[in-house]
């Protein structure tokens, strides 16, 4: 599914700004961190009410999904002074903070689309940006793109886990109301 005629620049840095506002005392919250709210928030809320939150295009990159646009929206929220960016050493990396220099403009968002950014972040507090990495390289798009692609929101409802038993069930009722048409087709 494309995303290019309803993206919305605007939404994607308040929601920029709130996520690193609601995450500023974690202290493993940083650009790696915040793709991935980004990510999960757009991604669950697609799954969950068929449209993303903002929008964005996501590409698949080493240490997980990024948005596209986030370098160019990161830049506008600095050089308008509503954000800045601050660097320190996190262990063996160089963390980039994002950290606001006012409150994010909620007027545009839902409850629903911030009630799933909040719960993202209350999941994602206190995790580590590998630990946050991981957990997102477990997602079939994340998987399934090629460095620099673009991970598809239909992805969100694949799934390359284990059949349980109620699945194989499912499938087999499934095939049994379809074979009397499969078989009218010379398919079954």
């Amino acid at each position: 599914m494309g995303t290019e005629a309803w993206y919305d620049e605007e939404k994607l840095g308040e929601l920029m700004l709130y996520v690193a506002g609601r995450m500023s005392q974690d202290p493993s919250f940083g650009a790696t961190k915040l793709n991935k709210v980004l990510f999960f928030a757009d991604f669950f809320h697609y799954a969950q009410h068929g449209t993303a939150i903002t929008g964005a295009e996501y590409q698949k990159l080493r240490y997980g999904p990024a948005p596209r646009q986030l370098v160019p929206v990161q830049r506008s929220l600095t050089s308008t002074g509503a954000a800045l960016i601050r660097r320190s050493e996190a262990g063996p990396y160089a963390q980039k903070r994002l950290t606001p220099l006012r409150d994010a403009d909620l007027s545009r968002f839902t409850g629903t689309e911030i009630a799933i950014v909040d719960e993202i972040i209350s999941c994602l507090t206190g995790r580590t940006a590998t630990e946050v990495s991981d957990i997102s390289h477990l997602m079939v798009g994340w998987k399934i793109a090629a460095e620099g692609e673009t991970i598809p929101y239909d992805s969100v409802f694949l799934y390359d886990g284990p059949l349980t038993d109620s699945d194989y069930r499912f499938a087999k009722q499934i095939a049994e109301r379809l074979r009397p048409e499969l078989e009218g087709a010379g398919i079954a």
